[in-house]
């Protein structure tokens, strides 16, 4: 291998998050999830706060982030 061949790495997308539907602000592949710092390819993205405009891996994630809430 190259460096011609080498595939460019995958960058982090910033995105605006709305109760139904988010808005790329500055392109990329993948966000991260606010609880777990994991990875998560924008097609796979189906879990987000609007009101504290963060992105979560899972329902489980959502879970722990609201009790996170709660607690103050």
């Amino acid at each position: 291998m190259n460096r011609h061949d080498r595939q460019p790495l995958p960058t982090e997308a910033e995105l605006h998050y709305s109760d139904s539907d988010y808005r790329v602000v500055k392109p990329g592949a993948f966000v991260r999830c606010a609880v777990t710092g994991r990875r998560i390819p924008l097609e796979e993205l189906h879990y987000w706060s609007a009101k504290f405009q963060e992105a979560y891996a899972g329902p489980q994630e959502v879970a722990e982030r609201r009790a996170r809430a709660a607690r103050g």
